[in-house]
């Protein structure tokens, strides 16, 4: 077994990783998931994050007391404190600073980053790590300085940084020193991953480095023990029910086209959104809504990571309409989709690159439309609608996929064996490999 190996590792002490976030902790699961799974591997793991939300602050508390790694917030400006607002007061004119260098002058900078740049950069020289591994932007620019010095680095491509956000949205953004991150980083790194294999594929062309190891953004299959059984969301148990969520409920999201195909839905349904929605969010939906559907669509708050499973697995139907408007999110596999199967879900989703991946690994259980195309949206819920037998089948076969392919305990395995291979390596030879 990979863990065995990773344990029999040849060492007087423990193998040690520190991950550099520079987040809350409970937002960023996937670093929290390998944290852990190190830490199950007999590593001694750390996570440095910040702090910057009070109520943030304290999920991450109570998520500390149960995980078996340490996670260190190197930069905490959650108080209402005198001392906390000067630290924002000061955070945001640097960034803004950085921001008018861009935009005048044309110079990509770290200011851009954030205030938490310096922050861990300091916290992660003060460690004598055997491996480093980058999960944000921020932290490429430390996995850089620590890479010049020496040191074992690898990074996580949770995301295509420089190549995410709508259009609008990266005219600020430090494309070009993102990209020149990346680069370096993905040649010279003793470790590299991300979330599907039509991304390690486009940034090994693009890059022309090694292909990075695909870990999905899987969930434990051990965590069915602990759904509830309970009925919070759904008003009409009669009816089936579409399940959608994110952090944010609004445009850019895939919605746009969930409530146009409702005019070509034949079959009475639930539709339940769960999220935060933005300021305007109502007028927006009552827009876009039929009437006939206005009644049966159901908003619900945020609920903590550990429940999110149990109200996913209330639902019928999963949909994950991503849309195509940059290479990050046509290419990654997101955890709503994986969320999905988990939960024993029939899943409708876009067709973006990444989601057909998992469609092709899981048939029966995804139903692909072409991003954009309503009437073929609708065609694929009807299809589900109106055949209890079809849907059953989806449903079944999904669990099936989540168990042998997309759950954690999967992903684990292949990540300790990445693991294993890059602490086995020199730093300095890395590019050469």
């Amino acid at each position: 077994m990979v863990r065995n190996q990773v344990l029999g590792v040849s060492r007087r002490t423990k193998p040690s990783v520190v991950v550099l976030s520079g987040n809350h902790l409970c937002h960023n699961p996937r670093a929290m998931k390998e944290a852990a799974a190190f830490s199950r591997a007999g590593f001694d793991v750390e996570i440095l994050g910040a702090w910057w939300d009070l109520s943030l602050r304290a999920r991450d508390r109570e998520l500390t007391a149960q995980v078996p790694f340490r996670f260190t917030p190197v930069f905490d400006v959650a108080e209402a404190s005198t001392v906390a607002r000067l630290q924002r007061i000061l955070c945001q004119l640097r960034n803004n600073a950085g921001q008018l260098a861009y935009q005048i002058g044309g110079i990509p900078n770290r200011w851009q980053f954030g205030c938490v740049v310096g922050a861990l950069t300091r916290a992660a020289r003060q460690r004598k790590a055997d491996l480093f591994i980058a999960h944000s932007e921020a932290a490429l620019v430390v996995a850089q300085d620590l890479l010049a010095l020496g040191h074992r680095v690898g990074v996580d491509m949770e995301d295509w940084f420089s190549e995410d956000l709508l259009p609008e949205d990266r005219k600020l953004r430090p494309i070009r020193l993102l990209h020149d991150l990346e680069q370096q980083l993905l040649r010279q790194s003793v470790h590299a991953t991300c979330p599907s294999r039509a991304m390690s594929e486009a940034l090994a062309r693009t890059y022309e480095c090694s292909p990075p190891t695909v870990i999905y953004n899987a969930f434990a299959w051990a965590d069915r023990a602990f759904i509830d059984r309970q009925l919070k969301d759904r008003k009409d148990r009669r009816m089936p029910s579409i399940h959608w969520y994110s952090q944010t409920i609004g445009r850019g999201r895939g919605l746009e086209d969930l409530f146009a195909a409702l005019p070509h839905v034949k079959h009475e349904a639930e539709i339940h959104l769960r999220g935060n929605p933005v300021a305007g969010f109502d007028d927006w939906l009552a827009r876009r809504v039929p009437a006939a559907w206005r009644p049966r669509i159901f908003i619900h708050g945020l609920v903590s990571n550990e429940e999110l499973l149990s109200r996913i697995s209330e639902h019928d139907i999963g949909f994950a309409g991503e849309m195509k408007y940059c290479k990050n999110r046509d290419l990654t596999v997101t955890n709503k989709i994986l969320h999905y199967l988990l939960a024993g879900l029939a899943v409708v989703a876009s067709d973006t690159t990444g989601q057909r991946e998992v469609a092709t690994r899981s048939p029966h259980a995804v139903f692909l439309y072409p991003s954009g195309d309503a009437s073929a949206l609708g065609s694929r819920l009807n299809a589900l609608l109106e055949s209890k037998e079809t849907l059953e089948l989806a449903r079944a076969t999904a669990l099936r996929a989540a168990e042998k392919i997309f759950c954690w305990e999967q992903q684990e395995e292949v990540l300790l064996g990445a693991v294993t291979r890059a602490l086995s390596t020199t730093a300095h030879n890395a590019e050469a490999q």
